[in-house]
């Protein structure tokens, strides 16, 4: 595994999704992602249809720097990695 990277493409681990705030970041190993489109309910709220605080399902590498979280309800969010970061952009409480 090369340094900074949480796992080679191609491989899908079950995840447990950090919806409290809305869907907007996950740490994957040591690798920060942010999400390509974040989601929410407006009021900072993971959307309806969504767990809270956190949503069971798998993720899945496509490259070294992206990754899918899939879920049984038919969820799916893109995610990007963010080079260099070592902490969430934003802390939810």
């Amino acid at each position: 595994m090369n340094a900074g990277r949480a796992t080679p493409p191609g491989r899908t681990i079950p995840f447990d999704l950090y919806t409290h705030c809305g869907i907007e970041e996950a740490r994957i190993g040591s690798t920060y992602f942010e999400a390509e489109t974040p989601l929410s309910d407006g009021s900072g709220n993971p959307p309806e249809g969504w767990d809270n605080p956190i949503q069971h399902g798998t993720m899945s590498w496509t490259s070294d720097t992206e990754a899918v979280f899939t879920d049984e309800a038919g969820h799916e969010v893109k995610f990007r990695a963010r080079p260099g970061a070592s902490a969430f952009k934003h802390i939810c409480a």
